[in-house]
């Protein structure tokens, strides 16, 4: 299986919070990043990667993805 690298980008840092959660829930197996700055990386596998991105999008952010 292989593993997606998501970077996203978010207006505020309450935004990025949320989203740092969210991936943690779905156990990404990173999730790092400058949240203070709106600035998220993620690794997930390509299995769940969907509903990362999605979730990501729901909330507000931009994203750019790179499989690993």
């Amino acid at each position: 299986m292989s593993q997606v690298e998501i970077r996203a980008s978010f207006d505020g840092e309450s935004a990025a919070q949320e989203a740092l959660h969210k991936l943690q829930a779905l156990r990404a197996f990173e999730v790092g990043g400058m949240p203070e700055s709106g600035l998220l990386t993620a690794t997930v596998d390509e299995e769940v990667a969907e509903r990362a991105l999605h979730l990501i999008r729901q909330i507000g952010g931009n994203t750019d993805t790179t499989i690993i």
